[in-house]
């Protein structure tokens, strides 16, 4: 659902756009594609992934449905040479490339402890190395485009130590693309090449989302970000550069008064989750009732272990370890993986595959399905060390045990 209505300012620019075959990168293709822009899809899907939607071949005939040109390029952005061989390919087709999109990334949300190198090197060579070899080999093209610009899909640099303590591995590969932006809008002034970064406000529904917590009813849908995108690298890139920009603001700047169509569930809009590295409110949409009952949490275990069936236990396959702090200090756990499931004061008798350590007020009402533990997390109220996709995995959990608890 686009807001944003197209201009013609792309028609015949070259995009260059990696990680396109999917989420936000394709979506800000087929947004290109209605002003007849070129499309370069560099991306390495060339075969249907049996998780994952679309392939370059697919995304390619989307954008020419839409009125724009295609040439889909099998592309790591690790390796050189092969995005090399994209933009020659470019070059042949189209002539040069205008734009260049860095969208490609990888993610791991997992503790120092928890993060093998085979992972942080996957991230660091995507993220930042990727994004930094993408916008060298294509610079010497930019150069000579009288409409130039780098567009990194990468967060303001927020040094709140919160963001680097729950995923240090992941926050640095981000921040990496984003030292990109700092650094090439000034060094790319003298020659008229305009270096942003793009952010979402919330959540985007695209694959990663719906692996890591199995929804997008607190997402927005892609065509935010690309309605975003559309209108940055739409402005004249001497003059707009450096900018760290949100999507929301980006749409609302451009007079979009109302975001509720960008909603996946418009009766969620004010329960959205906000995306990582963003400043937070103090307190949740869902504020915090003042003064708590005592002894909430002994009863909530108690209503829990009544509704725990084998079937639960089927589908979760993880043992929790809650470590309580504040007024009803405490550890507590729920083994969702052995035998018929239990429940109760003290730590599991089995290895705990997620430790959540937050408030006992914040705890009362993430049990209540007041406080997801997605966004808890996410607005730092929620700290989770272990398999954090497990520990996602509450999230459904919970939404059975709410009626009956």
């Amino acid at each position: 659902m686009s807001l944003v209505a197209n201009t013609g300012k792309l028609a015949g620019r070259t995009l260059f756009i990696t990680g396109a075959s999917r989420g936000i990168g394709k979506a800000i293709a087929l947004k290109a594609a209605k002003d007849g822009a070129n499309v370069v899809i560099a991306a390495k899907t060339a075969e249907p992934h049996p998780k994952l939607p679309g392939t370059i071949y697919t995304a390619a005939e989307e954008i020419e449905a839409l009125g724009g040109k295609a040439l889909p390029c099998i592309v790591d952005v690790r390796e050189e040479k092969q995005v090399q061989a994209a933009i020659d390919e470019a070059v042949k087709k189209f002539g040069g490339i205008d734009i260049l999109v860095n969208n490609a990334s990888a993610i791991s949300l997992t503790g120092t402890a928890q993060t093998d190198m085979k992972r942080y090197d996957l991230m660091h060579n995507i993220n930042t190395r990727g994004t930094f070899l993408a916008s060298k080999l294509c610079l010497p093209l930019l150069k000579n485009s009288n409409h130039a610009h780098i567009l990194n899909l990468s967060p303001p640099l927020n040094m709140s130590p919160y963001w680097f303590s729950i995923h240090v591995a992941y926050t640095m590969a981000k921040y990496g693309m984003s030292m990109c932006v700092l650094g090439m809008s000034e060094e790319f002034k003298p020659f008229n090449i305009g270096v942003n970064a793009l952010w979402p406000k919330t959540a985007i529904a695209t694959a990663a989302i719906e692996m890591l917590t199995g929804d997008t009813s607190t997402s927005r849908k892609p065509e935010i970000v690309s309605d975003a995108a559309y209108i940055m690298l739409s402005q004249d890139p001497k003059k707009y550069t450096g900018h760290f920009a949100i999507d929301e603001d980006v749409v609302k700047e451009n007079g979009i008064k109302d975001l509720t169509p960008y909603a996946c569930d418009p009766s969620n809009v004010v329960n959205l989750m906000p995306d990582f590295f963003l400043e937070v409110p103090g307190e949740s949409v869902q504020q915090v009732k003042k003064s708590e009952p005592e002894a909430q949490i002994p009863t909530l275990f108690g209503s829990i272990s009544k509704v725990i069936t084998p079937e639960l236990v089927k589908k979760t396959q993880a043992v929790y370890q809650f470590n309580v702090k504040g007024k009803e200090e405490g550890v507590w756990h729920i083994d969702l993986k052995n035998g018929d499931g239990a429940c109760g004061q003290g730590e599991p008798k089995n290895p705990p595959d997620a430790t959540l350590t937050m408030d006992s007020t914040n705890f009362a009402e993430m049990f209540a399905g007041k406080l997801k533990p997605t966004t808890a997390f996410m607005m730092g109220k929620l700290k989770i060390s272990g398999d954090l996709q497990k520990a996602m995995k509450l999230e459904k959990m919970m939404k059975s045990l709410k009626n009956k608890v």
